[in-house]
């Protein structure tokens, strides 16, 4: 119980080591994807004994961190006195709830198929959302500006920085939802290519691929539509442009929105590169073209 008293949620000191590991640790064992070829999820999940149901580890590695700053919000202002939170912090974390109910919930039930996650790649997607959640969520519920003339301190015109902000945030959040939604017609557009290849083949025609069944599980194509033109993982990119509209509003010197954005670029830089190493090998340098990993003229 002590260890549950001084952890969740933590002390001012134990938040303050939190936030220090989490800016190191992250970028460090994000670059080592740069070494280690194997990442078990999405294009290039394979077989193993310890593979997860994809829409089932999806859910739980992502949603403990929503519920989990929801739980500090909760409990965090009344240890420390506080009765009314700025209406800044309670937009902030409704931001946050917001990407996740999408990220978390809606996401996996709305995904066409869902490739197995191994269990490594879950137990390290579950940390990064505890402790980030724990980073974000005690610097708005205690630890960050918690008054008005603490949030008018965080630089000049604060309100309108703060506006913008949110701007940035749902300009990202909407590419990111949008480029998703490309990425999964792909895969309604198969099933439905195969719906009427089975119902040539009851009418009377032959196909030997409708007769294999209408699986789509590992069907993929070179997107097109969008930022997608240009770079294979734009919905990456909206996921920072996201994060950056957050730090935006929070001010720059709200250390836990900057180690979150920074986190997310070291550890799916990486991942995008090799992604576009995917493509190439699977549909060749014509097809893919002159399309960056995800960052136009740098990845």
């Amino acid at each position: 119980m002590g260890l549950l008293q001084t952890w969740y949620p933590p002390t001012r000191e134990n938040w303050e080591t939190l936030v220090s590991v989490w800016q190191i640790a992250v970028p460090v064992l994000g670059n080592l994807q740069w070494v280690i070829g194997w990442y078990g999820m999405g294009k290039t999940s394979v077989a193993s004994r310890l593979n997860l149901p994809g829409r089932i580890a999806w859910f739980t590695m992502e949603a403990p961190g929503f519920l989990t700053l929801l739980y500090i919000m909760k409990t965090m202002p009344q240890q420390y006195g506080i009765t009314d939170l700025p209406w800044q912090n309670k937009v902030l974390a409704g931001l946050f709830v917001i990407h996740y109910s999408y990220r978390a919930v809606i996401f996996p039930y709305i995904q066409p198929s869902m490739s197995p996650i191994h269990i490594l790649v879950w137990l390290f997607a579950l940390t990064f959302q505890l402790c980030n959640a724990t980073s974000i969520g005690c610097w708005l519920a205690a630890y960050g500006p918690t008054t008005a003339e603490a949030w008018s301190l965080t630089g000049p015109l604060p309100t309108a920085r703060f506006v913008l902000g949110i701007i940035v945030f749902y300009l990202g959040l909407s590419g990111n939802f949008f480029h998703d939604e490309e990425l999964r017609e792909i895969r309604r557009a198969e099933r439905r290519r195969q719906e009427r290849l089975r119902r040539q083949q009851k009418g009377g025609g032959s196909s030997s691929e409708a007769q294999r069944g209408g699986g789509v599980e590992k069907h993929y194509r070179v997107p097109e539509a969008g930022l997608f033109r240009w770079i294979l993982y734009p919905h990456y990119l909206c996921e920072w442009v996201e994060w950056a509209g957050f730090w935006i509003a929070g001010g720059w010197a709200c250390v836990p929105a900057r180690a979150f954005l920074f986190n997310e670029i070291a550890t799916m830089v990486p991942r995008a590169v090799r992604g576009r190493w995917w493509y190439l090998e699977r549909f060749g340098e014509e097809k893919v073209g002159k399309k960056w990993a995800v960052l136009p003229g740098v990845y």
